[in-house]
């Protein structure tokens, strides 16, 4: 055996038992190598091993950690079933490993939390975001790289800045993510919709708008859409693209839930964007924790200025405390570590969803894809508020789709159902319990 597979036994070996605890620091390169008798670069492959396999993780300027991958107790159980919520489970996150970010983010960054960070973000953060977003098939400068206080920052600088084209209305799917039909609803913002079904949507209708109306951008969820739970096919992509070249129109891409798509065929539409239209963005709120509060802004060259000067008067920079310790947290590995954790659990729950959706409900339109979140179609004779009712009796929670409109647009009956926050468990017991109260006829009109 090897001198430094021996030095990777035994200090594996310390981690297993407890000798060398989660969180617990290495001890230094130099120490290592006098106790073992051997040159730093032995020790240096030794602990190269142990933390390509995540046992331990480096932090600049201080040394070598042990991961503590021990996620915090699971509530207590009960008989709630909360098809309704949306945010990741909360006991989901090992947040020992995060918390111990943030400590040397301080220790490591703390000259710069007495002064106002850079407007861009902060600059080893947006290295760390290049190289992760390379992993979505997503190529850029870091020029075009912004840190922004969660997608909800992105998309009000977006909707509030001019753009070259001096348009002025914006065109969201319908439905579409819910606080930002809100935005729309609160600032009277210019506004129109496009319907989006199952099937996607009307390819001659959109051409249709781009062409009649002073359309701004194109705001769009091409991967596993919120709340449909569907994805656009390559064509349809491409299609989209094509249109908006033509008509010179931008399209705003939020890729929200690029963790979880287990399609590795499936780019994003900026990853073909030869003709810089499209405006890329991505939140950490779904794989991580909404309270991060960070985001990520890839901008066209032409759209960098702009941004950058209303971005400037919005808060001057994203939290400086969050942005180091994300940095940090990305750079180690453990946030690969997580992704491939989380991803796994989360997919699990989907089949489970999808199956039992298969199984009970198999006479309704709803999505196939394999995401944390779907929905179901009613037809005209079904209440959705009674039912939403009689179930909330049986502890199930359910909730419609209408805040994911625009006010007077044509609201389909549909439930949605998401399972980021029920237990793998209850999935089919929840499930069945809807289609048992779509069968009886006092729940219809």
């Amino acid at each position: 055996m090897l001198k430094y597979e021996i030095i990777y036994s035994k200090l594996l070996n310390q981690i297993q038992l407890g000798a060398l605890q989660a969180g617990a620091k290495l001890p230094s390169i130099r120490q290592l190598s006098q106790e073992f008798s051997c040159s730093k670069s032995t020790i240096l492959t030794a602990l190269r091993k142990l933390e390509n396999q995540h046992f331990i993780y480096a932090q600049p300027k201080s040394g070598y950690y042990v991961v503590d991958h021990q996620l915090p107790s699971t509530p207590s159980t009960n008989n709630v079933i909360d098809f309704a919520t949306s945010s990741p489970s909360w006991h989901a996150f090992p947040y020992k490993d995060f918390q111990h970010c943030i400590n040397k983010a301080i220790d490591t960054y703390q000259a710069d939390l007495f002064r106002y960070g850079t407007p861009k973000g902060l600059p080893s953060l947006i290295r760390e975001a290049q190289k992760l977003l390379e992993t979505y098939q997503v190529f850029t400068k870091q020029e075009n790289i912004f840190i922004t206080s969660g997608v909800q920052q992105s998309l009000f600088l977006l909707s509030v800045m001019p753009f070259p084209t001096n348009r002025t209305t914006i065109l969201v799917e319908q439905p579409s993510y819910h606080l930002y039909m809100d935005y729309f609803k609160t600032y009277q913002v210019p506004v129109v919709g496009i319907k989006r079904t199952s099937k996607g949507i009307d390819l001659q209708e959109l051409e249709t708008i781009f062409s009649k109306q002073d359309i701004k951008f194109f705001y769009t969820m091409p991967r596993l859409h919120n709340p449909l739970g569907t994805s656009f096919c390559k064509k349809e992509k491409d299609d989209i693209r094509r249109l908006a070249y033509k008509y010179s129109v931008y399209i705003v891409e939020d890729d929200y839930l690029a963790d979880f798509d287990l399609n590795l065929k499936s780019d994003p539409l900026f990853t073909d964007d030869m003709e810089q239209h499209v405006i890329y963005l991505k939140s950490f709120s779904k794989i991580m924790f909404p309270g991060l509060r960070i985001g990520l802004a890839v901008l066209p060259n032409a759209l960098i200025d702009s941004f950058q000067r209303h971005k400037n008067t919005a808060d001057i920079d994203s939290s400086m405390i969050s942005q180091a310790a994300l940095e940090l947290y990305l750079k180690s590995g453990m946030f690969e570590q997580y992704q491939k954790v989380v991803s796994k659990a989360y997919t699990q729950r989907a089949n489970i969803l999808q199956q039992s959706i298969a199984k009970y409900l198999p006479d309704f339109q709803a999505s196939t894809e394999i995401c944390m979140h779907s929905h179901i179609v009613f037809p005209r004779e079904i209440n959705t508020n009674r039912i939403i009712q009689h179930l909330k009796l049986k502890k199930i929670y359910l909730d419609t789709i209408d805040r994911n409109y625009l006010y007077g647009f044509y609201r389909e009956r549909i439930l949605k159902l998401n399972v980021s926050n029920v237990e793998d468990y209850k999935i089919e017991k929840g499930i069945h319990e809807i289609a048992h109260a779509l069968s009886h006829p006092q729940n219809h009109f």
